[in-house]
C-alpha cells in the first residue's frame, strides 16, 4: 500500500463519491478472473485494489470525526502492524 495513493484517493472520495471507488474495486476484481493474466499483472491489480480499500477505510475514519492526517497515519500503522505480526 502506498500512502500518497491512498491520500489522493481519499481526496477523490471527498470531492466526488465513494461509489466510484467501490465500482472501480468491483471492476478490478472482475478483471482478476481473466485466465490469461500474468502474475505480475495480478499483483498490480491487487495493489490497486488494496489502495482503493485503504482509501475507503480512511474516508470512514474521517467521516467518524478523525482528522484526515491522523486517519491516514492510524490506517498505515494498522497495516504495518499486521505485516509485522
Amino acid at each position: 500500500m502506498k500512502l500518497p495513493v491512498i491520500k489522493h484517493l481519499t481526496n477523490f472520495i471527498e470531492e466526488n463519491d465513494q461509489d466510484y471507488v467501490i465500482e472501480t474495486i468491483e471492476t478490478l476484481e472482475a478483471l482478476t478472473e481473466v485466465p490469461s493474466l500474468k502474475d505480475e499483472e495480478l499483483d498490480v491489480i491487487g495493489e490497486l485494489i488494496s489502495n482503493l480499500y485503504g482509501a475507503i477505510e480512511v474516508d470512514k475514519m474521517v467521516k467518524e470525526g478523525m482528522p484526515k492526517k491522523e486517519a491516514l497515519n492510524t490506517f498505515m500503522k494498522r497495516v504495518l502492524g499486521s505485516i509485522d505480526s
